[in-house]
Order: structure tokens, then sequence, then C-alpha cells
């Protein structure tokens, strides 16, 4: 789960990282009194929304008068940002953030993850603040410093001060930052956050380090441990198809090809997509029902794949270890009686009960492509919706 800017800069507030003075709003009308709270004299008034790349976008503005911030601020609801994270249909401007303007004498960049390969979390720092961490790999991956942290003994001083001088931090600035990094560490370890980044993070002119931007995102898996956080989810925010499938226990994600998949194991979803592309065509999304699947459920992935006006032709791959196929044979009757399944349809079943579903298939009455294994099936949803198209 994502957040927004002005609520992951609250969070770390709370683990003592060092934030500018700021006022979320949701409707325009409270744009003059957030203005007046915030005080000034300069104010940046920045739009939130899930994606990096507001500021070239036109979602960030310095304001030297209340009168300036007031009116930037009305101006950015219903504003529609295109960045290079929001694809071509952008993101429409829901909630404002009015924040207190600093000096800024440097910027720097922050971020840290968690590192499947060494179960730590990982910190990463860079002199290049206020650019893509991505384009500093690309171009000076000499100006990244990475500290791995065992969970064992926590964030230490030495990998503070590692980070401070692998970052130029001098003075009050390194001091600053030997408390800086514990709190971020805390604040990740606190939060169950999977990913936390700033960038940047500002040297003021009198030394102090001020966290002017904010990313967190958390293990969804996790939330259960932080009602607090999970009320800070903005549904606005998320793709409508993927919301609807997490409240059907589907993992779904849209993509940009003509095949629908329906899939029960990530592995063996991600395997369907590769051969789909292999034998020519594109997958229009990544969906995995998973091991228990309901007939209600396997109905209603059916209709979530089919509410996607770019698919031509369905895949179901199902191996069934805990899975029962003839289950899924019976949500893929369900569905077609339901919903009417008016494109090519493929289904390869394998392992628990497999010949009882291939018989409800069969018995079904309806056009259902039964597939041997994986690569005939792909060459059979594929041939199938080239003759369609």
């Amino acid at each position: 789960m994502n957040i927004h800017e002005h609520q992951a800069k609250s969070l770390l507030a709370g683990y003592g990282v060092a934030v500018a003075r700021g006022k979320a709003i949701l409707a325009a009308d409270e744009a003059a009194a957030a203005v007046a709270e915030v005080g000034g004299p300069v104010w940046v008034v920045k739009a939130q929304i899930h994606a990096g790349g507001r500021g070239k976008a036109g979602g960030v503005k310095v304001c030297k008068s209340a009168e300036e911030a007031t009116e930037t601020a009305r101006g950015m609801f219903g504003q529609v940002l295109v960045t290079h994270q929001t694809g071509p249909a952008g993101k429409e401007v829901h909630r404002v953030y009015i924040e207190d303007g600093c000096d800024i004498a440097n910027e720097l960049y922050v971020g840290a993850v968690i590192d499947r390969d060494s179960g730590r979390v990982a910190f990463m720092a860079s002199s290049e603040g206020g650019v893509e961490i991505e384009q500093v790999a690309a171009d000076t991956p000499e100006k990244i410093v990475t500290v791995t942290i065992d969970p064992a003994s926590g964030c230490q001083g030495f990998h503070a001060r590692k980070l401070a001088f692998g970052l130029g931090l001098e003075g009050k600035s390194f001091k600053a930052a030997l408390k800086l990094f514990p709190a971020l560490y805390n604040a990740m370890l606190g939060s169950d956050a999977s990913m936390l980044e700033i960038n940047p993070l500002v040297v003021t002119g009198e030394g102090d380090l001020l966290a002017l931007d904010a990313k967190m995102n958390f293990d969804d898996n996790a939330l259960f441990r932080h009602p607090d956080i999970a009320a800070l989810r903005d549904e606005s925010e998320e793709d409508p198809a993927e919301r609807e499938a997490a409240e059907h226990e589907l993992n779904y994600i849209k993509l940009d090809g003509s095949i629908g998949c329906m899939v029960n194991g990530a592995g063996l979803a991600m395997a369907t997509m590769d051969i789909i592309k292999l034998k020519g065509s594109a997958p229009a999304n990544f969906l995995d029902v998973g091991g228990g699947a309901t007939r209600e459920r396997v109905t209603e992935a059916f209709k979530l794949i089919l509410s996607d006006e770019n698919v031509k032709g369905v895949l179901v791959n199902i191996f069934g270890g805990i899975m029962r196929c003839d289950v899924i044979a019976e949500g893929i009757v369900a569905a077609a009686g339901e919903i009417g399944i008016k494109v090519p349809l493929v289904v390869r079943l394998e392992g628990t009960n497999v010949n009882e579903g291939k018989a409800i298939l069969a018995e079904s009455g309806f056009d259902i492509i039964s597939a041997d294994d994986l690569g005939d099936a792909a060459e059979k949803i594929v041939a199938a919706v080239s003759g369609a198209g």
C-alpha cells in the first residue's frame, strides 16, 4: 500500500525525522485557512498523487504571497498530472499539501528498501538529490553509497557515519545524520514499510537536515498490525479493477496485452505470461486466484478479466495441488452462464480431480477449447485470438 507525501511526513515525524510545517487540504475552499495556518512568508504548494515527477508536471509551485499560494492551491484541484510514472492517462489531483518554504543549501537523496537477498534493510544515499535514483545509478553509480543493516544489531553508529560520510556531510549536518538514519530505520521496522524514500533530503542554510519530500509503501500482509496506517489508504489513487480484485481476495494487475489470464499461483502465472509472449502475443493481466479459490471467486475473476475491453481471449491455466480442478471448472461454467463469455476461451487443467473438471467443461454446452499442456494452451489461445481478429 502506498500513502501520500503528507502522510509519510507525519509518520516519519513521529519517529523524530525533521519535516517542514505543512497542512493537507481536500477541497479548494480550505486553501485560504491552510495558507494562514502554515504562515509563510514562502509557501510550497504540492499536488498529492501516488506518482513521482510531480514538479516537472506542474504539481509543485513555490509561492511568495498568501494570495498566490491560495489561488495556486485552489487551481490544482481537478488538474490531471501526467508524469513518467502515471502513464499517458495521468492522475487527477484530489488533495493538495501546503508547506512552509525553507532555505535550501544542498539537496541529497536517501532511500531504504527491504533487500530480499540479504533479508536486511538496505539504505542507499547519494549526494545527487532531486534526481531519480535510477538515473544516478546509470550515469554516476559511484555517487551512491549502500549500507545493509543486520536486524540483530539494528542501525548502529558506524552505519550512520558511513552514510553521512558518503553524503559529504560535515559539522552540524553530520551530527544530524547520526540521529536521522536510526530514526529512518526505526520507522521502516516499526511500520512494516517495504520502501522509504526522501528525495530530496535537504541541508538548510543553518546546517539542519530536512525531509523535503517523502514516499513510503507498506507490506499489505502486515497492515493488520497497523490499523492506523491502513486507514491512510486513498482508494481514489488505486486502479478500480485492482481494488475490486482485492475485495475478492484475488491478486490482479492490469497489463497492456489482449489475452486475459487466470492462473493459480504467482510463479505459474508468470510462466503463463512468459509463454504467451513467446508465442507472439501479450498478456492483458496478471491474475492469481490463489490456492483455495471457490466457485464464486473464479466467477468474479472472469468478470474482472472481461471488464477489460482490450481482452480478446482468455487462457485459464490451473495446476490443482491444493486447488481442485472440478471447482475451477464449475466456476468457469458458472461465469459463462452468468456473464456470457464472447471471446475465445482456452482451458488447461492438471492435478487434483482433473478428469472430473474436464468432464464438467465438456458437458457444459459452452464453446471451451481444451489444452493438454501449457505450451499447447498458449498456442491455441494465440491462434484463436488471431483468428478472431
